[in-house]
């Protein structure tokens, strides 16, 4: 079991889906969000779910509810609760809709980050995973400033700090569902 907590960022928007996508039936949870806690609570010792609202939810966890900003579903608005709520210098970030992101993906980037670091960051062939991966303590101020600067770009933010990126070349295990027909594909392969 790993020592670094893990946060589920699980407070999107989910325009795309048309629907809240955390809440989405997977494999044989009731909410893909119950099947991401359950897979990581198997590699973390403490697992996290950032979220607008922990009512949504109808099963027991660690909420970390977003700072109240009205109309912002952004990730920096997550990233600076989190901050605020957990006091280790550094955690592990998954994205609710990545669901095939498993132990030997996440030990490799843990194994590739170092204190020297502000953040570690997958790539798939060299295209940037902003939500899986490490983020340490020293971001904090940048978050806080991206929220001041209503810039909420997590990419750019991250190619201007001292970001280790880990690339990785297995597409299936970055599946991102951000709509229906790729919630459909996800669903035959789980």
């Amino acid at each position: 079991m790993l020592d670094i907590p893990c946060v589920i960022f699980a407070g999107g928007k989910s325009s795309r889906m048309g629907r809240d996508k955390s809440l989405l039936p997977f494999s044989s949870y009731k909410t893909l969000t119950e099947f991401q806690l359950h897979k990581l609570k198997q590699i973390f010792k403490t697992v996290y779910i950032s979220c607008k609202n922990k009512n949504k939810f109808n099963f027991d966890a660690n909420f970390i509810e977003d700072i109240e900003l009205d109309n912002i579903y952004a990730p920096s608005v997550g990233f600076i609760s989190v901050f605020e709520y957990i006091k280790e210098d550094s955690f592990f970030v998954i994205s609710v809709d990545t669901p095939f992101i498993g132990k030997k993906t996440i030990l490799s980037l843990i194994q590739k980050d170092s204190k020297e670091f502000d953040a570690t960051i997958a790539t798939l062939h060299n295209k940037m995973q902003p939500m899986c991966g490490i983020y340490h303590r020293s971001l904090k101020n940048e978050f806080e400033q991206m929220l001041e600067n209503e810039n909420h770009k997590l990419g750019l933010m991250l190619k201007n700090s001292k970001t280790n990126y880990v690339d990785f070349t297995d597409e299936n295990l970055f599946i991102n569902i951000n709509n229906p027909q790729e919630y459909k594909n996800a669903l035959k392969k789980c």
